[in-house]
C-alpha cells in the first residue's frame, strides 16, 4: 500500500508540474500578444502623427490636414490609421446664402486684428485671387459656388491684409505633397525652427467656421484647401496648396475652395529644394526656400 501511495503522490506532483508549465506558457503567450498589440498601436500613432498635414487652429493646437492609411498616406501638416477624424460635410446647400462664423479665444497675435466676415456672402459672384509672393504670383480661381462661406472668409481676410507679409511655414514632400500657409505667427521675418513649442502653426483669425465641399472631395495638383484641427468646425485662416496629386492619401476632410490657374511651378520648385528643418510630430518641415505672401488681391470675374 505504501508503494501505491507513493506512486499516486508522484503522479499528482507530475500532474501539478505539467499544469504549472502550461500556465506559465499561457501567460507568456498572453504577454507576448499584449506587447504586439501595444507596439502596433504605438507604431500606428507615430505614423499618424508624422503624417499629419497641418499645424493648428482655434484652441492653440497645431492646425493640420492628415492622411489616411489607404492606400498609403497631413504639412505642419499624415500610413496606417487616419491621423485625424474625418470631418463631416456641411449640411447647408451650396451656394450658401448665409454663413456662420464663431468667435474663438484661440491663438491670434495681438498685432493682428480682424473682425468676422459678413454673414451674407455674394453667392452669385465669381472670384479670382492673385497670391503675390516673393517668388512670383500664384493665380487661383475661387470655388464660390461650392464653398461659399470658405471663399467669403478668404476674401475677407485678403482684403483686410491678413495674409500680407506672412510666410508659408510647412512643406510636406512624402505621402502627401502640400505647402501650408496662412498662419499669422509665421511672419516674413520669423525664423522657422520647427520647434514644437513655437507658436508657428497655431495661428487663427479669431473665429472658426464649418467645412464645405467635402462630398467626393479630391486633392489633385493645384487644389487649395483649408487646414483644420481634425474636425469640421475648426477652419480658420490656414490653408494648403497641393503641388502633386494627394487624393489617395488625404481623407475628404479639408475644404477644397480654390484651384491654381498659374504659378503652381513656383510651389513645385520650392518642394524640390526640400526643407531646412523637420517637425518632429507634425511631419514635413520648414521650406528651405522662403515663400513670403506679400499680398493677396481679389477680383470678380
Amino acid at each position: 500500500m505504501a508503494g501505491r501511495s507513493e506512486r499516486q503522490r508522484r503522479q499528482a506532483r507530475e500532474k501539478y508540474r505539467r499544469q504549472q508549465e502550461l500556465r506559465v506558457a499561457r501567460q507568456r503567450r498572453v504577454r507576448k500578444r499584449a506587447l504586439v498589440v501595444v507596439s502596433g498601436v504605438a507604431v500606428l500613432g507615430l505614423l499618424a502623427a508624422l503624417l499629419v498635414v497641418f499645424l493648428p487652429g482655434g484652441s492653440g493646437k497645431k492646425t493640420n490636414a492628415s492622411a489616411t492609411s489607404s492606400p498609403t498616406a497631413s504639412a505642419s501638416a499624415t500610413a496606417s490609421a487616419s491621423a485625424s477624424p474625418t470631418a463631416t460635410a456641411a449640411t447647408v446647400a451650396e451656394p450658401a446664402h448665409h454663413c456662420t462664423y464663431t468667435k474663438t479665444s484661440g491663438n491670434t497675435p495681438s498685432s493682428v486684428k480682424v473682425g468676422l466676415p459678413p454673414a451674407t456672402p455674394d453667392y452669385t459672384a465669381s472670384y479670382a485671387a492673385t497670391v503675390n509672393t516673393n517668388l512670383g504670383p500664384i493665380k487661383v480661381n475661387l470655388l464660390n459656388s461650392k464653398a461659399t462661406c470658405t471663399v467669403n472668409s478668404f476674401i475677407h481676410l485678403a482684403e483686410d491684409g491678413y495674409f500680407n507679409n506672412t510666410q508659408c511655414h510647412r512643406l510636406v514632400t512624402s505621402g502627401i505633397y502640400v505647402l501650408q500657409c496662412g498662419d499669422p505667427y509665421s511672419t516674413a521675418t520669423t525664423k522657422l525652427t520647427c520647434s514644437e513649442t513655437s507658436s508657428v502653426g497655431t495661428g487663427t483669425p479669431g473665429y472658426e467656421f464649418l467645412s464645405e465641399n467635402l462630398t467626393g472631395a479630391k486633392y489633385p495638383a493645384g487644389t487649395i484647401a483649408m487646414a483644420n484641427e481634425g474636425t469640421a468646425t475648426t477652419n480658420g485662416s490656414q490653408f494648403f496648396i497641393v503641388y502633386k496629386d494627394s487624393t489617395s492619401a488625404l481623407t475628404a476632410s479639408y475644404t477644397p475652395f480654390a484651384t491654381v490657374s498659374s504659378g503652381l511651378d513656383i510651389v513645385q520648385n520650392v518642394a524640390k529644394d526640400g526643407y531646412s528643418c523637420q517637425y518632429a510630430q507634425a511631419g514635413g518641415g520648414a521650406p528651405k526656400e522662403k515663400v513670403i505672401i506679400q499680398s493677396v488681391t481679389i477680383s470678380k470675374t
